[in-house]
C-alpha cells in the first residue's frame, strides 16, 4: 500500500512538473512570437507617420489623386527624416551648460533644441519646395498649420485678449513673428519642442510691443487680474444659485 501510494504521489508531481515546463514553454513561445524588433517597430512608426501626412492632404480636399501623393510623400518623408534626427541626437549630445543669453542652466529641453537645430537645411527646404510648388500659399498654411496644431491662431488670439486695443500694425508684426515661428517649428519632434520655438518668437512680439509705446508686463498683469475676478465672479454666482 505504501509503495503504491509513493507511486500516485511520484506520478502526479511528474504530470506536474510536465505540465507547469509545457506551460511555461508555451508562455516563452509566446513571448517570443509577440517581441517586435527594431525593424519592425520602425516600420510601424513610419506607417502611422504615412498615415498622418495621408490625413492632412486628404483633409485639403485637393481632387487631384497625383498631387496629394506628391505632397503626402513630401510630408510623410520630413515627419520621418524630422524624428529620426530626433531620435539620433539626443539632449545629450549637447554639453552642459547656459544660456548666454540669460545664464541659465541649459535644460534637457534646452539641450534637445540646440541638437535638433542642428538638422541640415536641405531636410526643410526639400519639403517646402514641394508645398509651394504643389500647393497656394492658403494650403501651404494649412500644412504648417497641421504640424503645429494652430499655435499661431491660437497665440494671436492670446495677444489680442491681453491687448485689446491692438492695431492693425501691431496685429501685422505678431502675426509675422508667429508664422516664422510655425515654419521653423515644423522642424521639431513633438510639441514641447515647438512650443519652445515659438517662445523665441512670443519673446519677440512682446519686445515689439514694449518699443511701440506698450507695457507687455502691465497689460498681462491687468489681464490675469481681470480673469481671476471673473472667476471669482462666477464662483460666487454660482453660490448664489445653489
Amino acid at each position: 500500500m505504501l509503495r503504491q501510494s509513493v507511486k500516485k504521489i511520484a506520478a502526479i508531481a511528474f504530470s506536474l512538473g510536465v505540465l507547469s515546463f509545457q506551460t511555461t514553454q508555451a508562455q516563452g513561445a509566446q513571448t517570443v512570437s509577440t517581441k517586435v524588433s527594431p525593424e519592425e517597430a520602425t516600420s510601424k512608426a513610419n506607417a502611422e507617420l504615412e498615415k498622418k501626412a495621408n490625413e492632412w492632404v486628404t483633409d485639403m480636399h485637393l481632387n487631384d489623386a497625383a498631387k496629394e501623393k506628391t505632397v503626402s510623400n513630401a510630408i510623410a518623408i520630413h515627419l520621418i527624416t524630422v524624428r529620426d534626427w530626433n531620435n539620433e541626437h539626443p539632449f545629450t549630445t549637447v554639453p552642459a551648460g547656459i544660456n548666454p543669453a540669460t545664464g541659465n542652466k541649459l535644460s534637457e529641453l534646452d539641450r534637445q533644441v540646440i541638437a535638433n537645430s542642428a538638422i541640415p537645411p536641405s531636410v526643410h527646404e526639400n519639403l517646402m519646395s514641394v508645398l509651394r510648388k504643389e500647393l497656394s500659399p492658403e494650403q501651404v498654411e494649412f500644412i504648417l498649420d497641421k504640424y503645429t496644431i494652430g499655435k499661431v491662431a491660437f497665440t494671436l488670439a492670446g495677444y489680442k485678449a491681453i491687448v485689446p486695443d491692438l492695431t492693425s500694425e501691431e496685429e501685422t508684426k505678431i502675426v509675422g513673428y508667429l508664422k516664422e515661428a510655425r515654419e521653423q517649428a515644423i522642424d521639431y519632434k513633438n510639441m514641447k519642442q515647438i512650443s519652445a520655438i515659438f517662445e523665441i518668437y512670443k519673446t519677440k512680439c512682446e519686445q515689439y510691443l514694449n518699443s511701440n509705446g506698450r507695457n507687455w508686463r502691465q497689460l498681462f498683469k491687468a489681464y490675469v487680474d481681470k480673469v481671476k475676478a471673473q472667476k471669482e465672479a462666477d464662483k460666487q454666482k454660482q453660490k448664489t444659485n445653489q
